[in-house]
């Protein structure tokens, strides 16, 4: 290995993705910050557009064995070296005690991932970083173990609150070899990662933020008149917990004199269903459907946009969302925001005052919208007392100094 090999690895589901901006902000801001270090990723990429931001990365991207299948050879002989290291007995005992009660094959392929990573680590790495708290930070903290290094994480939304207790817990408690510390963006989840680690101290309430000199100024926004064109946009996955199915039964109460038009941004499964959903109530031709986009294309329709609505709810298998970065990016630009109180929303938007918090249900969501629709002027003071918000307490700086303060420790108890 090179003497420059950088002493940091970070570990990420999968690299570049549209969806998740807010780790592209944050790897990129620690990079300016003096951090070097190489991303890991689980998964190549599949989305066929990427942000401006993931060009600012300069480090090494490294994919590790997607599938064990794809690469049978890197992974037998990265296991065979593995084998060799001083953790490794260590690693597998608990690897097959984690097996026991999750017998998966994704649990399978932690493994044979951990043990290519550990394996292919440059020799001078004095520590790991993973992003999210489940999959990625099992890789991490089986190689973590293997090559005796500290091992920290970040935890966000579905990763906390669809992981088993026995997972987070052995994950926060120091005689099961858990991470030095853990970092997570909300305050909700922030209480309940505390009530299972051995010291609460080990974690950190990170708010992502907002990293404004990426951001246009506001626009200057012309008061509109209500019976001009109503346009609302969301963007957002197409699954379950960002609640758009309920979004779109709403937009089917609206009365017939409303002059509305919905456009969505973003990718997922959901998205023949909720067209046919929206064919069906006869609502087809008031939706733009624009699919996947980069960040300067999500932006401009945001300044074009008189309402962003995010009507994000609990999906049945306890996936939800923590603080979508969306809201703060439409806070941004001053356009007022509708979305519900699920999760760590509340952390940022007090109903009333900074937008407006409604029950999922599309009843409550369409008289929502037409409370909105009808009072222009209220809805541009809680788009500007969103914005004053974003601005003291939403910025993306003191975040990252934090950050950075606890990477550093723990990578120097390594040194």
């Amino acid at each position: 290995m090179t003497s420059d090999s950088p002493r940091l690895a970070v570990v990420v589901k999968g690299w570049p993705r549209l969806s998740e901006t807010f780790i592209a902000q944050e790897l990129v801001a620690l990079q300016e910050a003096g951090h070097r270090f190489d991303i890991w990723s689980l998964r190549h990429p599949t989305d066929t557009k990427r942000h401006p931001l993931h060009d600012r990365f300069t480090g090494r991207v490294r994919y590790l064995p997607e599938y064990l299948h794809d690469e049978p050879k890197r992974v037998w002989a990265a296991r065979a070296l593995a084998k060799t290291l001083p953790g490794y007995d260590k690693a597998y005992r608990i690897w097959r005690q984690d097996l026991k009660r999750d017998p998966t094959p994704n649990r399978i392929r932690r493994f044979g991932q951990a043990c290519v990573l550990a394996a292919e680590l440059p020799a001078r790495t004095q520590g790991l970083y993973a992003h999210f708290m489940h999959t990625p930070s099992s890789v991490a903290r089986y190689a973590a173990i293997m090559r005796a290094l500290p091992w920290s994480f970040s935890a966000h939304a579905k990763d906390i609150w669809t992981s088993p207790d026995w997972e987070k817990r052995e994950k926060l408690q120091v005689a099961s070899y858990g991470a030095t510390f853990g970092a997570t963006c909300t305050a909700i989840g922030a209480e309940h990662l505390r009530s299972l680690a051995d010291d609460p101290k080990r974690v950190d309430l990170i708010y992502h933020g907002l990293d404004l000199s990426r951001f246009p100024k506001p626009p200057t926004r012309k008061l509109r008149a209500v019976n001009d064109p109503f346009h609302m946009i969301s963007v957002g996955r197409l699954v379950e917990k960002k609640g758009f199915d309920h979004l779109i039964a709403a937009f089917a109460l609206l009365p017939d004199d409303l002059n509305w038009h919905w456009t969505h941004i973003g990718g997922g499964a959901l998205g023949d269903a909720l067209r046919a959903q929206a064919n069906a109530a006869g609502i087809a031709n008031r939706i733009t459907w624009k699919g996947a986009c980069d960040q300067p294309q999500v932006i401009a329709a945001m300044r074009d946009a008189d309402l962003f609505v995010l009507p994000s709810r609990i999906a049945k298998d306890g996936d939800r969302d923590g603080l979508p970065n969306v809201l703060m990016e439409a806070a941004s630009q001053l356009l007022p925001i509708l979305s519900t109180p699920v999760s760590a929303i509340p952390e940022f938007i007090e109903t009333g005052t900074h937008g407006v918090l409604s029950d999922d249900a599309p009843s409550a969501l369409a008289d929502a919208v037409e409370r909105l629709s009808a009072n222009p002027q209220q809805a541009s003071q809680m788009a500007h007392a969103a914005y004053d918000r974003l601005i003291a307490e939403f910025r993306m700086a003191p975040g990252i100094a934090r950050l950075s303060e606890r990477l550093n420790s723990m990578c120097m108890e390594n040194a």
